[in-house]
């Protein structure tokens, strides 16, 4: 009869689950399918994100830009787009976009999209045609189904357009069609018949609209485009993805030379214009929020499609067998778990690994598993069912007690009623941001074959002693010795915060250059020869954890993040440092320490090169002030360099050594220079060293 009741309880828990997705109009049974739909737009927003791609550029028209008049006078007047911007109120004179044309093109850029519609005709169409017909296999303007006239389509006049403007590879449709329930937008239709327009299914072989993100990414090289007039939803890139650039810095020189490296920000990308302004209410809801710029979701969409980031819903029939599969699940689990606690353990177990199955082949297969609705039968039938359970359960304690207790004691009866468990877990991991130090003596190996081994041993144990204070001194914590090398993390035993962790690696390394200066001056007046040392520090995600057997197990952290630190620790006889950091790190403390551009390195493993830096000390410190003026020359000329202006960084770097003629870092770019501005390095040149060995 127990058994019976659970049963019938799951059963008439999953039924009415089911039946909400059917009677969508009953607000209490269309709750978890609604809550489907909120838990879907939560992985959008949590789970994992399609990458933000470097190539795809937002120039947004923002308040600034419609009102350039607030600039300074003689920068309007030395550019024409300025004045031309300065002239009228927005829509300007579209000469304007010719000349942001001939801009973006010759500093390289791939393609242009316009998220705007150029219908009207309007002042300087004839020079914007000419601009268009120029770049005709590298621009998109775009078009629109104006849904308040029954999808009129809205196309650029033919001025800039000749008709039929739709069939134009230049021209695709701007609309993202939300969702009815909400008017969200999360999927995008890269093709759409006149057939669907009317909300009918299309013909077979039907001419088909383009969107703008397809005639966009036609033109970038992507032919994988999806043409089957389905639509489809896509994974989001960050939320703060593609933020925009202000349209009238482009055309402010110092802007154009100084934030833009005269051009080469738009080198080789995909350059979407469209509005940025608030006034201009171009703005789409979406799960990354309720106002995403429109050109923005475009290039979101463009994104996942370049990383085939397209995501896939739970079929109705797997979605029904889910449902069915959970209210047995829970029917299993209470009436066959004897013990409520671990019942409701074992219930609540089930939803964290079917919470965190959903969320990995969210992260990992772009697939919705359908979540909200099968964990309300699971746990609505599971919990009621313990209900249940447990009012049987309060009806028969006392009298089983009562009746064990006239043969055995009573000990032995809680023993025997409550049956705790008693499993030990080990060897568990958990990912965390951690901030890793790797140092290793220089030279250490061949200082072994000849110095006298107890000597050397106690100079070693002085050494790793200093070394060691310094770590705890700063809240790290003491990984491993490995040899002579030493091994600090911060971050996975406590955190401060990461910033806060990685400022503590940087003083626990500061600190160890200043422990070993004062151990060496020491040991040279007693006539032992001095250690150096290499300091490696990377910031990064990496797995804390028991690693080991069951014998025998060490906690430490695993990870990308530190074999990128132990790759640093020995890249830093390569370049004549003692300290280097990686870009995490060095974002993570420029605020409270000095630091100095080493080199844009690519090391063994990676297939992506990292930025490195040395660390000069605390910004409280008492560092020489002339040295911190040259340093900016210096760092100076590491722009130019990689910014192919070999001339210009010879002459910065020549006068930096002018002053420290002894700086390897400074003599090696400048040898480096010499020789590319003898024979320039090739197109694809990035100023990235890679490193095939550790």
């Amino acid at each position: 009869h127990r058994i019976a009741g659970i049963a019938l309880i799951c059963a008439i828990c999953t039924g009415i689950v089911m039946l909400g997705r059917t009677s969508p109009e009953v607000p209490f049974l269309s709750v978890p399918w609604n809550g489907e739909q909120a838990f879907h737009d939560l992985l959008r927003n949590q789970g994992r994100p399609t990458k933000e791609r470097s190539d795809l550029v937002f120039v947004g028209i923002d308040q600034q830009s419609r009102q350039p008049d607030a600039l300074d006078e003689e920068e309007i007047v030395s550019e024409r787009a300025l004045q031309l911007m300065s002239e009228r109120p927005f829509p300007w004179s579209r000469e304007v976009w010719a000349l942001l044309l001939d801009k973006l093109f010759a500093a390289g850029a791939r393609v242009v999209v316009f998220d705007l519609i150029f219908n009207p005709p309007n002042e300087g169409d004839p020079a914007f045609a000419a601009a268009l017909e120029r770049y005709r296999d590298r621009v998109v303007l775009g078009s629109n189904f104006d849904q308040s006239t029954n999808n009129q389509h809205v196309v650029p006049n033919s001025t800039l357009i000749p008709q039929p403007q739709a069939r134009d590879a230049r021209v695709g449709y701007v609309n993202f069609w939300s969702d009815v329930t909400d008017g969200v937008v999360r999927e995008i239709r890269f093709t759409v018949t006149d057939r669907q327009l009317a909300g009918q299914p299309p013909f077979p072989g039907e001419w088909m609209y383009e969107s703008l993100g397809a005639r966009a990414l036609a033109k970038f090289g992507h032919t994988e485009v999806p043409r089957d007039l389905q639509a489809r939803p896509f994974r989001f890139g960050p939320p703060d993805a593609y933020a925009p650039i202000n349209l009238y810095e482009i055309f402010l020189p110092r802007y154009w030379e100084q934030n833009f490296q005269n051009g080469a920000v738009f080198r080789d990308k995909l350059v979407m214009i469209g509005a940025s302004a608030q006034i201009m209410q171009d703005f789409v809801a979406t799960p990354l929020g309720p106002n995403t710029p429109g050109p923005a979701v475009h290039l979101h969409a463009i994104a996942a499609a370049l990383e085939n980031e397209f995501l896939a819903y739970t079929p109705v029939l797997l979605g029904y067998t889910l449902l069915g599969a959970a209210g047995l699940l829970a029917w299993g689990i209470v009436a066959l778990i004897r013990r409520p606690l671990v019942a409701l353990s074992l219930l609540l177990g089930v939803t964290l690994a079917y919470l965190a199955a959903a969320r990995l082949l969210f992260d990992f297969r772009g697939f919705f598993l359908l979540t909200v609705p099968v964990l309300s039968a699971f746990l609505v039938s599971g919990l009621l069912s313990l209900g249940f359970e447990y009012w049987l359960e309060r009806l028969e304690k006392l009298r089983t007690r009562r009746t064990l207790e006239r043969y055995v004691s009573k000990n032995l009866v809680k023993e025997i009623l409550e049956n705790p468990d008693s499993f030990y877990s080990s060897l568990r991991g958990v990912r965390l941001p951690v901030t890793v130090l790797f140092s290793d003596l220089v030279g250490f190996t061949t200082m072994t074959e000849s110095a006298d081994p107890e000597k050397l041993v106690k100079q070693l144990n002085e050494y790793l002693s200093r070394m060691t204070a310094a770590v705890f001194q700063n809240h790290g914590t003491l990984d491993k010795f490995i040899g002579d090398a030493v091994m600090a993390v911060w971050g996975n035993v406590s955190s401060r915060g990461v910033a806060e962790d990685a400022k503590s690696a940087a003083r626990a390394a500061a600190t160890m250059r200043r422990e070993l200066q004062a151990l060496n001056e020491q040991w040279v007046k007693d006539g032992i020869a001095p250690f150096s040392f290499g300091l490696g520090i990377n910031h990064g995600e990496a797995v804390a954890a028991n690693i080991g057997s069951q014998e025998k197990a060490d906690p430490t952290v695993i990870g990308d993040a530190v074999n990128l630190a132990s790759r640093l620790e020995g890249l830093t006889r390569t370049y004549g440092v003692d300290i280097l950091l990686g870009p995490t790190t060095a974002e993570l403390i420029r605020d409270a320490f000095h630091l100095r551009t080493v080199a844009y390195v690519q090391v063994k493993g990676k297939t992506r090169p990292v930025e490195t830096f040395t660390l000069i000390g605390a910004r409280g410190d008492e560092i020489d002030p002339e040295w911190l003026r040259w340093l900016e020359t210096y760092e100076e000329a590491i722009v130019k360099f990689r910014a192919r202006e070999f001339s210009e960084a010879k002459i910065l770097l020549s006068r930096f050594l002018e002053f420290y003629p002894e700086d390897g870092l400074a003599k090696s770019y400048l040898q480096r220079t010499l020789e590319y501005e003898k024979e320039p390095p090739d197109a694809n040149w990035t100023a990235a060293e890679v490193f095939t060995k550790k």
